[in-house]
């Protein structure tokens, strides 16, 4: 938790023009402990800084907003998660709250409205967007619409997000500290709960719910966030010992 009397918060989202962006709109009122690129870091940050605040978008390279969120609501009970996203289908929003979410606020949304979002969920409350309309945001009261779809487990969900983004049974293995044989296995349980039969489907099923970012958006992302560890280390490098 912040130190200061300033409320500490974390931004992700895997543009970084928009994170820098956010980062300007709430500093000084914030104080931003922290920007990353994609939800692995994410989970990473906010176990490592406990910020009060965490604004999040859905689509992220390797774990998605849904999935961190879920990770760090089951370890950190005092940060609040706010996404921040261009998704407004309610059963996105009806997934971020419940992976424990206390607001929800639309990317073409308003700078008042995001710091209304803000406030209101530093004070104990849900947050969302009024665009969204009455029955969506009877969703975050806990009522609304009845979940729909296949129910996938948290490791199924992990792997359609790494094969969605390109990445081959090896790769994922090596990832999650799973055998390629155990990978495959998961895979084969995914096609038969999802009734698909290609990568292809399975790709299109993963960004159609916000579980993966397209290929293009995953590479542009990790390139930011090695970027950013480049830029980190050659600042380090400079200060005089």
């Amino acid at each position: 938790m912040s130190s200061s009397s300033v409320p500490g918060i974390l931004i992700a989202d895997d543009h970084a023009l928009v994170a820098e962006g956010i980062r300007c709109m709430l500093e000084p009122e914030y104080e931003v402990k922290s920007v990353v690129f994609d939800g692995r870091a994410l989970v990473e940050q906010a176990i490592a800084m406990e910020p009060e605040l965490i604004i999040t978008d859905v689509s992220m390279p390797l774990l998605n907003g849904f999935e961190a969120a879920r990770r760090i609501t089951s370890t950190l009970f005092q940060s609040r998660i706010v996404f921040l996203t261009m998704h407004s289908d309610p059963d996105y929003v009806r997934a971020a709250f419940e992976a424990g979410a206390a607001g929800y606020a639309l990317k073409r949304s308003d700078v008042t409205e995001l710091k209304i979002c803000l406030r209101e969920v530093l004070a104990g409350q849900r947050f969302i967007s009024p665009s969204l309309g009455s029955s969506v945001r009877e969703i975050g009261r806990g009522r609304g619409l009845a979940a729909k779809g296949p129910v996938l487990t948290s490791r199924q969900r992990e792997i359609v997000q790494l094969i969605a983004e390109g990445k081959s049974a090896k790769e994922v293995a090596f990832l999650l500290q799973i055998s390629p044989k155990t990978v495959e296995f998961h895979k084969s349980g995914i096609y038969d709960a999802l009734g698909i039969r290609t990568t292809a489907e399975l790709t299109r099923f993963a960004i159609e719910r916000g579980l993966a970012a397209t290929r293009e958006r995953a590479g542009a992302s990790l390139q930011n966030a090695a970027s950013a560890r480049s830029a980190e280390s050659l600042a380090f490098s400079e200060i005089p010992g």
